[in-house]
C-alpha cells in the first residue's frame, strides 16, 4: 500500500471485456498528477464486487499497477506550457470468474482514492475527497457477454483559453453497439481519515478497502456558474456531441476543471452499459508563434523560400497561409527591382510587375516585433506569353478526315518546346504539328491544343468542332444468316459516325421494319430475305445500301418420338423407342434428366417401377431445337402364393403353411385362417409368419382337415388385393 500522502488523482476510467463464460477482463486506467510530492499508484488497490444490493461484497481482489505511462503535453510550437506540468498514466487488469453467471442481478465493480488536486476550481472542496471508478455490469450485458466501449484517446492534459476547442471524446465499440456520449457528475470515494488519524480503510479512509457498496455520492459543483452538465463554462459554452462525442466550445476560464463523461451503450435500444471518465482539465493561456508561408498556383516551397512561376502574365497573385492570423498585425510584400522597389501592405499579394524577368522579394511579418516575427523570400520568374492557336476544315456531309492547322505562337521570339493534340475521343497526338483525324463517333467534340515551351509554362486553347456527316460506307454485320423459326437476329450496325441524333429506318424485307441504331428481329415464316438500311444525319444528308437475300430461315425442327410395349411393368421392363421428329441431324434422348442415347431409334430396360420423364431434344442443321416430354409408366405389379396343403408331423418337410410371391413394396399385409366354426385359430401381419398347425401357434394342435383363408395386403400403388382359398392339414 502506498503512503498516506493522498492528493493529486485527476482521473480515470473502469472498462470490461467478456472472455465467455462469466469470465471477464477489467481494466482500470488512472491519471495522477506527479508534479509536487502526492501519492503514487497503488500496488495494492482493492476493487470490490457487489452483488445487486447487497452491501458486502462477494469479493474483493488486490492488484498491483500493471504499467505506468508518462504523458506529455501535446506538441503544439503556439503552446506556452505552464511550469511543472506532469501527468502519469496507470494501469491495472484483472480476471475474475462469476459462478452466477448469466445473473439476474447487477455486479457492480469499484475501486476508491483519495484525493483530488486542491486547485480544481469548479468542484467544493476537492482536497478533501477523492474519486470513485466503478462500472455495473447489468443483467442484459451478462446475458449477451457483452464488451464495455474503450475510450479512443487520452484527453488533452493543457487547453488554451479563447480559443476553439476541438477534442475528440469518442469511445471503440467492439460490439458496434449504439453510444450516446454527455457530460455527468464525476463520483466521490473516500476522504482523509487515515491522515493523522482515523482509518485510512474505511468508507472515508485515504484507500476504502474493501470498496464502500453503491449507491455513490456525485461531488458538488461550485454552482453558479458551474454544474454537470456545464463543468468548464466558456463562451460557447463547453458541450459535447451526444452521437460524435466530439467536446468543442471555447474555454474563456483558466484553471483546472473536473470533467465526468459518460457513455451510454445501447442495444436494440436496451442500455447496456454507462462507462464514466472522469478527468482534470487544466485551461490555461496559449501564446501563439506566427510563421510565414504562402500558396497559391504555380508556388513551390524552396529551402529558403518558395519560387513563384508566372506563365505570360505580369499581373502576379500569391495567397497569404501565415500561422497565426489572429496573431499577425502587420504584413509587407517587397520586390526588388533594378531602380526601385514594389511594396505591398495586403494580407495577399496582387501586384502588376513591368514585364517578363526574374524579381527576388520577400514576406514580412511584424517586422521589427522581436519574438514574434517572421519572414520568407520569393523568388518570381515571369515567363513570355504563349498564343495557342488552331483552324480545322473537313467535308461536313460525307464522312472523313477532319484537317487541323497549327497556328500558334510565343511573344518576344519564344520557341515552341513541344505540343499536344486532344481530339475529345480517347485520342491524343505529339507528334504531328498540323494533324489530321478521323472520329468515329458523331456529335460536338471539344478539341484542344496545348503548347509548351521552354521553361515549362504551358496554355491550352479548346474549339468544339461539330461532326454529323453520314458513314462513307454502311456496314452491317448480323449475327446469323442462316437459322430456323423462330429466329432473333441481331443486326449490328458497324457503320460510322453514327448515334442516337440520326435517323435510322431498317427494312427486313418480311414487312416489319426498326429505327434502332442496332437492332433485333424476329423472323417468325421461312423465306428467303433482302436487308435495306437507310441513314440520315441531324443536318440532313443521306445514304443507303441494300442487302440482297442476306438472311435465309429454314423451317424449324419438329421433336416426335413413340414406343413399344406401350404398357410396362416390373416383370416386363424392356421398351424400344423410335424417332419421329421432322428437320432433325441430331438426337438426345433423356430419361428421368439423364443423357441415355444419341441416334434416331434404341431399346431401354427400366430397372425401377414408377413414373418416367421421357425427353426427346432434336437439333436442326442450323442448331435450332425442339424438345418433347412424354411420360413412361412402369406398373409395380405384386404376386403372393400358398399351398394347397401342409403337414406339420416335424419331420422337417412341409411343416410350415407359409405363402410365397413378388411383394416388393407391399403393405398392410395380413392373414387369416378359420376353423370349421369360422373362429381365427391363426392371423400374420407380416409375410415371413408361418402357421404350425397350432392355434395361433401356440395352443393346442388342430385336427387334420381343411381350412379356409383369406390373405390381404396394399400394392405400391395404394391398391387393396385380396386372395381367398382353402387349405389341407394332414396329419
Amino acid at each position: 500500500m502506498a503512503g498516506l500522502q493522498a492528493k493529486h488523482i485527476i482521473g480515470g476510467v473502469l472498462s470490461y471485456e467478456c472472455l465467455g463464460d462469466g469470465n471477464y477482463r477489467f481494466t482500470m486506467k488512472m491519471y495522477r498528477d506527479c508534479a509536487g510530492g502526492g501519492a503514487q499508484f497503488d500496488n495494492g488497490a482493492p476493487f470490490s464486487i457487489y452483488k445487486g444490493d447487497s452491501q458486502t461484497p462477494i469479493a474483493t481482489i488486490l492488484r498491483p499497477v500493471s504499467q505506468v505511462i508518462p504523458i506529455n503535453p501535446e506538441d503544439n510550437p503556439c503552446l506556452q506550457i505552464p511550469p511543472g506540468v506532469c501527468v502519469e498514466e496507470g494501469i491495472y487488469i484483472f480476471e475474475y470468474q462469476f459462478a452466477d453467471w448469466p445473473s439476474d442481478e447487477s455486479y457492480t465493480i469499484s475501486y476508491q482514492r483519495c484525493c483530488r488536486n486542491e486547485g480544481v476550481t469548479n468542484i467544493v472542496n476537492p482536497d478533501d475527497i477523492g474519486a470513485t471508478f466503478t462500472i455495473e455490469l447489468t443483467p442484459f450485458a451478462q446475458a449477451v457477454c457483452n464488451n464495455s466501449p474503450v475510450y479512443n484517446d487520452f484527453p488533452p492534459i493543457v487547453i488554451c483559453a479563447n480559443e476553439p476547442l476541438n477534442y475528440d471524446h469518442s469511445a471503440f465499440d467492439p460490439d458496434g453497439d449504439q453510444l450516446i456520449y454527455e457530460f455527468c457528475a464525476p463520483f466521490i470515494g473516500g476522504g482523509k481519515a487515515g491522515l493523522g488519524g482515523g482509518n485510512q480503510f474505511g468508507c472515508d479512509g485515504i484507500t476504502p478497502n474493501p470498496a464502500c457498496p453503491p449507491p455513490y455520492e456525485e461531488v458538488e459543483f461550485v454552482n453558479p456558474p458551474f454544474s454537470p452538465l456545464n463543468p468548464m463554462g466558456g463562451s460557447p459554452t463547453v458541450s459535447i456531441d451526444p452521437v460524435t462525442g466530439m467536446l468543442t466550445g471555447t474555454p474563456n476560464l483558466q484553471g483546472q476543471f473536473t470533467v465526468g463523461v459518460c457513455i451510454k451503450e445501447f442495444r436494440n435500444g436496451q442500455l447496456l452499459s454507462i462507462v464514466r471518465r472522469d478527468f482534470q482539465f487544466t485551461v490555461t493561456e496559449c501564446e501563439p508563434l506566427v510563421d510565414a508561408s504562402m500558396g497559391g498556383l504555380n508556388v513551390q516551397p524552396m529551402s529558403n523560400g518558395y519560387r513563384v512561376t508566372s506563365c505570360g502574365g505580369t499581373d502576379i497573385q500569391i495567397l497569404n497561409t501565415s500561422q497565426d492570423m489572429n496573431h499577425i498585425e502587420e504584413v509587407v510584400w517587397r520586390f526588388k527591382l533594378p531602380d526601385t522597389t514594389l511594396n505591398a501592405s495586403s494580407w495577399d499579394l496582387n501586384m502588376t510587375f513591368p514585364g517578363p524577368g526574374i524579381y527576388e522579394g520577400a514576406l514580412l511579418l511584424n517586422p521589427g516585433n522581436i519574438g514574434c516575427s517572421d519572414s520568407t523570400k520569393v523568388h518570381l520568374e515571369i515567363y513570355p506569353e504563349i498564343h495557342p492557336d488552331f483552324d480545322y476544315a473537313y467535308d461536313t456531309c460525307v464522312a472523313g478526315p477532319v484537317s487541323f492547322t497549327n497556328k500558334s505562337f510565343i511573344d518576344e521570339g519564344g520557341q515552341i518546346a513541344s505540343f499536344s493534340w486532344d481530339f475529345d475521343d480517347g485520342t491524343v497526338d505529339t507528334a504531328n504539328y498540323h494533324a489530321t483525324h478521323i472520329y468515329n463517333e458523331p456529335g460536338d467534340h471539344l478539341v484542344s491544343l496545348t503548347i509548351r515551351d521552354q521553361n515549362d509554362c504551358q496554355l491550352t486553347k479548346a474549339e468544339t468542332v461539330s461532326y454529323n456527316p453520314v458513314p462513307a460506307l454502311i456496314l452491317v454485320r448480323p449475327n446469323d444468316t442462316v437459322s430456323c423459326v423462330p429466329s432473333e437476329v441481331f443486326f449490328n450496325n458497324l457503320s460510322t459516325p453514327i448515334d442516337d441524333s440520326y435517323d435510322i429506318h431498317w427494312d427486313f424485307g418480311d414487312g416489319e421494319t426498326s429505327g434502332e441504331i442496332s437492332p433485333v428481329h424476329t423472323y417468325r415464316t421461312a423465306g428467303i430475305f433482302d436487308i435495306r438500311l437507310e441513314i440520315t444525319s441531324p443536318i440532313g444528308c443521306y445514304t443507303d445500301t441494300l442487302f440482297p437475300a442476306l438472311i435465309e430461315i429454314q423451317p424449324p425442327p419438329v421433336a416426335g418420338f413413340y414406343y413399344a410395349p406401350e404398357v410396362l411393368d416390373n416383370f416386363n421392363p424392356d421398351v424400344a423407342f423410335f424417332d419421329a421428329s421432322e428437320y432433325s441431324v441430331h438426337w438426345d434422348w433423356y430419361i428421368d434428366g439423364n443423357l441415355v442415347a444419341q441416334k434416331p431409334d434404341f431399346e431401354y430396360s427400366f430397372q425401377d417401377t414408377g413414373r418416367h420423364e421421357i425427353m426427346l431434344v432434336v437439333t436442326h442443321p442450323q442448331y435450332c431445337q425442339d424438345t418433347l416430354v412424354q411420360v413412361l409408366d412402369v406398373v409395380p405389379k405384386t404376386t403372393y402364393f400358398l399351398p394347397n396343403a401342409f403337414s406339420p408331423n416335424e419331420d422337417s418337410v412341409n411343416d410350415y403353411f407359409k405363402g410365397v410371391g413378388h411383394m416388393v413394396g407391399a403393405t398392410d399385409f395380413h392373414l387369416v385362417i378359420f376353423d370349421r366354426w369360422s373362429n381365427v385359430i391363426f392371423e400374420a401381419d407380416s409375410l415371413e409368419e408361418a402357421w404350425n398347425g397350432q392355434v395361433r401357434n401356440s395352443g393346442r394342435q388342430v385336427p387334420a382337415g381343411v381350412y379356409p383363408y383369406v390373405v390381404s395386403w396394399q400394392d405400391p400403388r395404394g391398391e387393396r388385393k385380396e386372395l381367398r382359398g382353402f387349405v389341407t392339414l394332414i396329419r
